[in-house]
C-alpha cells in the first residue's frame, strides 16, 4: 500500500473517530435534551434553534479533531503498523531488515515532531516518501518468502541438473534419428528450465542484497534529515534528499519487477 493510501485510510479513521467520540455523543445528547425539555426558553426562541446550535457545535468539534495534526499523525501511525505486520515475514533476515527500517521511520517522525511550520511539513513529506520505500521493502520480503517456501523450486534445483546430464549422455550414444530428435527437444527444455531456476536463485540473492543496501541508504537519509536546518527547507539539500529516496524506491521497483518476470517465465514454461 502506498503512503497516499495509508494517509487516506488514516484520514477516514480520524473522521470516524471524531463522529463517534464521547464529546460528539455528548453534544448530540445535550442538544436532544434541550430540544425536548426546554423548547422555548425565550419568547423569541424557536425550538428548531437548538438543532441548529447543536449542528454548529458538532461540526466545529469534528473540524477541530480532523484538523488536529497530532490526531492525524497518530492515525497514520496506526494504519502504517497494521498494514505492515512483520509476523507475516518468515525469513528472519528480511524481518530484521524491516524492523530496523521501521525504527528509522519512527525516529524520523520524532525528528519532524521537534519542528513546526514549513520545516515540519517538509520533514513529514520526506517521511511519506519513506513510507513508500518501506512498502516496497515489505513486498520484496514477501517475494523472498514466496521463493524460499516453494518446494517445487527446491526440488527442481536438485533434480533438473541430474536429468539434463542423463539426457545428454543418452543423446551422445543414441543413433536412432527419431529418438535423437526427442532427446534433443528434451535437452532444450531442461536447459531452459535450468536457466530459469538459476535466474530464480539469482533474483532472490539480488533481493536480499537490495534489502541490505536499502536499509543502509535509509540510515544515511536519516542522518541527512538530522542535519537539515530550518533555513534549508526549500534548499537543494532538501530536494536532493527526496530525490535520493525516489531513486531508491525506483531501484526496489526494478528488483520486484525482475522477480515477477522470473516467476512469469516459470509459469509459462510449466
Amino acid at each position: 500500500m502506498s503512503s497516499k493510501s495509508v494517509r487516506g485510510r488514516a484520514a477516514s479513521a480520524v473522521f470516524l473517530n471524531a463522529i463517534l467520540s464521547w464529546q460528539s455523543l455528548l453534544t448530540v445528547l445535550i442538544t436532544a435534551v434541550l430540544f425536548v425539555a426546554v423548547p422555548t426558553p425565550f419568547e423569541w426562541w424557536q425550538q428548531w434553534f437548538w438543532l441548529v446550535l447543536g449542528a454548529v457545535a458538532e461540526v466545529a468539534l469534528i473540524v477541530s479533531k480532523v484538523t488536529d495534526p497530532e490526531a492525524a499523525q497518530a492515525a497514520v501511525e496506526r494504519e502504517f503498523t497494521e498494514q505492515y505486520d512483520l509476523r507475516e515475514i518468515r525469513n528472519p533476515v528480511s524481518r530484521k531488515r524491516l524492523e530496523d527500517a521501521i525504527e528509522y521511520r519512527r525516529s524520523m517522525v520524532k525528528l519532524a515532531g521537534r519542528h513546526s511550520g514549513a520545516m515540519r511539513a517538509s520533514l513529514m513529506n520526506t517521511v511519506a516518501d519513506v513510507d513508500d520505500w518501506i512498502g516496497h521493502m515489505y513486498s520484496l520480503a514477501l517475494h523472498i518468502d514466496a521463493f524460499e517456501s516453494n518446494d517445487l523450486v527446491e526440488r527442481d534445483r536438485r533434480t533438473v541438473p541430474q536429468q539434463l546430464d542423463k539426457t545428454r549422455q543418452r543423446l551422445a550414444i543414441e543413433t536412432d534419428p527419431a529418438v535423437r530428435a526427442d532427446l534433443e527437444g528434451q535437452t532444450r527444455q531442461l536447459e531452459l528450465q535450468l536457466t530459469n531456476l538459476e535466474a530464480t536463485a539469482s533474483s532472490v540473492k539480488r533481493a536480499e542484497i537490495q534489502l541490505d543496501s536499502t536499509l543502509s541508504s535509509l540510515g544515511t537519509i536519516y542522518a541527512q534529515m538530522s542535519l537539515l536546518g530550518t533555513k534549508e527547507v526549500d534548499s537543494s539539500s532538501a530536494h536532493r534528499l527526496r530525490q535520493e529516496i525516489q531513486d531508491e524506491v525506483a531501484g526496489l521497483q526494478d528488483t520486484l519487477a525482475a522477480m515477477d518476470e522470473v516467476q512469469s517465465q516459470r509459469l509459462q514454461m510449466r
